[in-house]
């Protein structure tokens, strides 16, 4: 399947794949660190290659952690 993941790249839309596919690049881009460490500017600069968004996301995690009571 992962050959034809390269050969066929729209199969990555599919729930399976898609989910193979984050995990590959959460991992490779060492992004368990930084979500450790609480570092979103770092996890939107490895994900995004700047900061753009910087402002949504962080709005959106200190909501998410108030959510859950953290």
């Amino acid at each position: 399947a992962n050959n034809e993941a390269l050969t066929k790249p729209d199969l990555v839309a599919e729930v399976e794949l898609a989910a193979l596919s984050a995990g590959w690049f959460w991992s490779r881009n060492g992004l368990n660190t930084l979500a450790d460490n609480k570092d979103i500017v770092g996890m939107t600069v490895k994900i995004n290659g700047g900061t753009n968004g910087l402002d949504d996301r962080q709005m959106r995690y200190s909501r998410l952690l108030s959510t859950l009571g953290l």
